[in-house]
């Protein structure tokens, strides 16, 4: 979670002030006060609420919760002439998406430049993934000349100063000798070319995600206008980001005007996009999962409370997502934003009309023992999402195309996972820069189609266990001598026989028997894969099928 700092005076212009009952009804909307002094006031925020980051988006909440304000609206200009900014093809394979907007009638201070990028920079931590998904950049209008390009360039092509620099600095040059390009340079390790802001006079204003120019990037108290732009590899989470900002800024008394996108790849967008989105949901599915009885008018005003809209139409109930909202996927999240305007302290506890007496599963307490021997031999354990991409289970098995596709999914993992070591190879992938050797597993459910399996979707779920091994002299033995150790220990027999898979190096992959049934392979991966993972050094892994034990 992130510490929010507050000061305490700019707050209690916005909601009042601060009573031991506002401090209680602020714990009460879902954000723990950590500390109250004189100056300023701090609350735990919730990775789930990175639209709480700024101090114009709590007031606002706080508001809300309070009944002292609506749901909020927001006013989008039309885009100006020349308000555009084209996104390249040549940006396309390295970050793809920006969404970008105009903003007039700024009245910054030093304290209000510095809530800025205090929002900028927990943005980039949170829902930009330490700007891997996200980065932001906030530039002077008058500095600039629109149209704006978005486009990628060889490195020895971009020279610019970068912030907080005096002399024009080449890209390689900023990556690694700035303090900002040495922190997130690896991001474009990878890249033959890196993405560049331009404007029409060819003027660079930035290289995402590492750092805006000093000539056109330095937004100062004279500032009145400003051009904001988002980047990054997934456009939900671009978007998300702007509407947070956009939502933040509308509370200084500035106006937001529209932007034009213009993508030589795919479909053209205006942005901000800050109208709701419609979710439906049945009132009795609430009641039931929250075990209270509610009416039309109590929904409408708890979501209100939360700053969700409602509306009945010929579908039912239908709640009104505010864009800068990033944690409502599904109507069991309504729930959870009615418990807390309801008042968890208003549930009267119902004793269960049954009694059981509760133990732990057998299977639970095996896998408890696979993941203490793992741990005692120097191996991290992880846990990965059960979503994952068609692309990336592709690169392991090439030839694989009986997904199991999430209806309507609201992020870019849109199948179930059928293995746990795709996931596992991504984690490898993702901490190229952390030191050698890796050693992780994870216990998991993986999912397949079966004609067989029971229930109305046919599904097989089964639990598996995969271990992978890397460092630049690792081999097919050091991995057999964990398998050998972690059988010892369950007292298990097994067997290996030669079996060709083409996710290994042929020759070098085993398959599992145990009890004359085969639960899995071990093996040193194929360099094909660790090529599509962009991975420098050989693995070694395995995965097997832990339902023998249960």
């Amino acid at each position: 979670m992130t510490i929010l700092t507050l000061n305490k005076t700019e707050l209690e212009k916005k909601i009042g002030k601060i009573t031991p009952e506002l401090e209680d009804k602020i714990t009460q909307m879902g954000t723990p006060i950590e500390e109250v002094n004189d100056k300023t006031l701090s609350v735990e925020v919730f990775p789930n609420r990175p639209d709480l980051l700024s101090l114009q988006n709590f007031a606002r909440a706080v508001n809300q919760f309070r009944e002292k304000s609506k749901v909020a609206q927001f006013k989008i200009n039309k885009p100006e002439k020349d308000y555009e900014v084209t996104i390249e093809k040549s940006v396309k394979n390295i970050r793809p998406y920006t969404v970008c907007t105009i903003v007039k009638g700024l009245k910054l201070t030093g304290e209000k430049i510095e809530d800025l990028i205090d929002l900028q920079e927990k943005l980039h931590s949170s829902i930009g993934r330490k700007r891997k998904k996200v980065a932001i950049g906030i530039y002077p209008l008058d500095k600039i000349k629109l149209p704006i390009r978005y486009t990628a360039k060889i490195p020895e092509e971009i020279k610019f100063i970068p912030l907080e620099e005096k002399k024009e600095m080449s890209a390689k040059h900023i990556l690694k000798n700035h303090p900002t390009g040495k922190v997130y340079g690896g991001l474009l390790k990878d890249f033959e070319k890196y993405p560049i802001f331009i404007d029409a006079n060819d003027e660079i204003l930035s290289m995402p995600p590492i750092i805006n120019s000093e000539k056109t990037g330095r937004v100062t108290n004279e500032t009145k206008e400003v051009f904001i732009e988002c980047s990054g590899s997934n456009l939900h989470y671009v978007q998300k980001c702007l509407a947070i900002i956009v939502a933040t800024i509308s509370e200084m008394g500035s106006k937001i005007y529209a932007m034009n996108i213009i993508d030589k790849s795919e479909k053209n967008l205006q942005t901000p996009q800050m109208q709701s989105e419609e979710l439906k949901f049945k009132i009795e599915d609430i009641e039931k999962t929250l075990g209270i009885q509610l009416t039309e008018s109590n929904v409408k005003k708890f979501l209100a409370r939360m700053g969700i809209g409602f509306e009945k139409n010929k579908s039912g109930a239908v709640a009104l997502i505010p864009a800068y909202r990033t944690d409502i996927l599904h109507w069991i999240d309504l729930a959870e934003e009615i418990a807390i305007a309801y008042g968890y302290e208003n549930f009267e506890p119902i004793l269960p009309k049954i009694s059981t007496i509760a133990y732990e599963q057998p299977f639970e307490k095996t896998k408890q023992k696979i993941a203490e021997i793992l741990s005692g031999l120097g191996l991290l354990e992880t846990s990965s999402f059960h979503l994952s991409t068609k692309k990336d289970i592709k690169k392991m098995h090439y030839d694989f195309t009986d997904f199991l596709e999430v209806l309507d999914s609201k992020t870019k993992h849109e199948v179930l996972r059928i293995d746990l070591l795709t996931n596992a190879l991504q984690i490898i992938s993702e901490n190229s820069d952390a030191a050698y050797p890796q050693k992780i597993f994870e216990m998991g459910t993986v999912f397949k189609k079966d004609e067989y399996a029971l229930g109305d979707v046919p599904i097989k779920e089964t639990e598996n266990l995969s271990i992978a091994l890397i460092d630049e002299s690792i081999t097919f033995t050091d991995l057999k001598q964990v398998l050998d150790y972690l059988f010892k220990m369950l007292n298990i027999k097994y067997d290996l026989e030669v079996m060709e898979n083409h996710n290994y190096i042929p020759g070098r992959v085993a398959a599992i028997i145990v009890n004359e049934r085969r639960i899995g392979f071990i093996g040193e991966i194929a360099p094909r894969v660790i090529k599509n993972w962009k991975i420098k050094m050989p693995i070694v892994a395995m995965e097997i099928d832990l339902d023998f034990l249960a």
